[in-house]
């Protein structure tokens, strides 16, 4: 039995589970998600619990039994709590600015970088260095958080760019001069 896939995802006060055949749709105090699953997987609710088994142990319904719980714990939390990345900018000049409901960035290019966010995801600026990037679609969140990141990946020489914060970014010794005066 799959650790993951055995485990009930607990159901907090009010979120709303509508199950169909293949689809399932959450509607909580942050919005509503909704998204088709792998129709083997019998999808219950237990009190105020929601429970997935897999028909057999075959090697597919295996492998779909612990995705399935993940992502309807994800929609869960999602509409109850919502999801969140901060990213920090790291450089003399780098900054982030909010203009209406885009991103306007400062990284070193001749020219400003607009980021406009993906439906259903919302863009703050803290300061001028920090980005937050919040959700109830953990999936989006993530990748926008990734395509802002991408505009300019820390750099392993000097430790400029964007990164998670906490993320950790190996500094590595640069090249070292020619010696003046050996032959």
């Amino acid at each position: 039995m799959s650790r993951i896939g055995k485990l009930p995802i607990p159901i907090p006060a009010g979120v709303t589970i509508n199950i169909a055949d293949d689809s399932v749709t959450v509607k909580g105090p942050k919005g509503e998600l909704k998204r088709s699953l792998p129709a083997e997987m019998k999808i219950a609710m237990e009190g105020s619990n929601l429970v997935v088994t897999r028909p057999s142990d075959n090697n597919k319904h295996r492998a779909y039994h612990g995705l399935t719980r993940t992502l309807l714990a994800n929609m869960v939390e999602g509409v109850s709590k919502g999801f969140e990345k901060t990213l920090e900018i790291m450089g003399v000049g780098y900054r982030a600015e909010k203009t209406g409901d885009k991103l306007t960035l400062r990284l070193g290019f001749s020219h400003q970088v607009e980021v406009k966010p993906m439906p259903g995801i919302t863009l703050a600026v803290e300061g001028n260095n920090k980005i937050k990037v919040s959700g109830i679609n953990k999936e989006d969140v993530g990748q926008m958080a990734a395509e802002i990141r991408a505009l300019r990946p820390p750099d392993h020489y000097k430790g400029k760019g964007i990164r998670y914060t906490g993320e950790r970014v190996h500094i590595k010794p640069g090249k070292t001069g020619k010696v003046v005066g050996r032959q």
